[in-house]
């Protein structure tokens, strides 16, 4: 729809703190009401500070965090042991859900560029459960942080070889291609050689792309080399990759794409699958 687009292009052309605050302000009276009426959870924050993703109330943020725990089970077998790297922790949508299978003899780490959503988590996560620790990292993204490191030479704050599974939703969608490159190097490296890592991204082949590029909904209209983008200007907005560019990338980074499996986002048949496109890969 036409309409959807120029309220998407509204939003985009606001600073990442008009936004944040846009979502408080809008949100403010269905969260009042959630708090007057005991709908509410210690580990679910309002619907105005969930920065990423769609707001939900907590009985259905809690819901969409179970089924990307299903996801992780299915997909590679995540085990009350492993070690997770969680890039891009957002406001705890996953955390919540893997408090239910990581146990004390496996541990969850978490960053990200919004403060807000780490010391949300750390407040109330982390003072549950102390083997899930949150991190905030200040780099730039033109969505959320406008610091000044740039994200295509951030170094992941922990050591090589020390993840079992590394997992990443909507990351990849709101990152530019030399950022997301830099990021696959770095899965690498903190990737234990046995280890796998459950990606989502927008993804399309030649066949999709005449849809990509002009679904009236939810389009890439913008073409770049094998990628297009949603918004020329805001170049982390959202990002549609082509499929052997993203293979290509990850052999880059001497990964292996092991399997991917394509969301509904491009259709409505919604009754097995993720919204977004998943990717699996290890190292080679």
């Amino acid at each position: 729809m036409k309409k959807t687009r120029v309220l998407r292009n509204f939003w985009y052309s606001l600073t990442a703190n008009q936004r944040f605050l846009f979502r408080r302000v809008y949100y403010f009276p269905i969260d009042f009401w959630d708090k007057l009426t005991g709908k509410t959870n210690k580990y679910v924050p309002s619907r105005g500070l969930i920065y990423t993703g769609s707001p939900a109330s907590a009985e259905k943020y809690i819901q969409q965090g179970l089924m990307q725990l299903n996801t992780l089970k299915k997909e590679i077998n995540l085990q009350p042991n492993d070690s997770v790297l969680d890039i891009g922790s957002g406001v705890g949508r996953t955390a919540i859900a893997l408090t239910t299978c990581i146990d004390k003899t496996g541990s969850y780490d978490g960053f990200d560029v919004v403060k807000e959503g780490v010391d949300w988590c750390n407040a109330r996560l982390g003072k549950d459960y102390p083997n899930f620790k949150f991190k905030y990292v200040s780099i730039y993204n033109d969505l959320y942080n406008k610091s000044l490191v740039k994200t295509a030479e951030f170094k992941f704050p922990y050591d090589d070889n020390c993840f079992s599974k590394v997992i990443s939703f909507s990351l990849f969608t709101h990152m530019q291609i030399s950022e997301i490159q830099h990021y696959f190097f770095e899965i690498q490296r903190v990737l234990k050689p046995d280890g796998l890592c459950l990606s989502t991204f927008f993804l399309y082949n030649d066949k999709e792309e005449d849809y990509v590029s002009s679904n009236a909904d939810f389009a890439f209209p913008h073409k770049k080399d094998n990628y297009r983008l949603m918004n020329q200007n805001v170049k982390s907005g959202n990002i549609a990759i082509h499929k052997d560019k993203i293979k290509s990338m990850l052999k880059n980074a001497n990964l292996e794409c092991v399997k991917v499996s394509d969301g509904f986002w491009k259709n409505d048949d919604n009754t097995t699958k993720e919204y977004q496109d998943i990717v699996i890969f290890r190292k080679i």
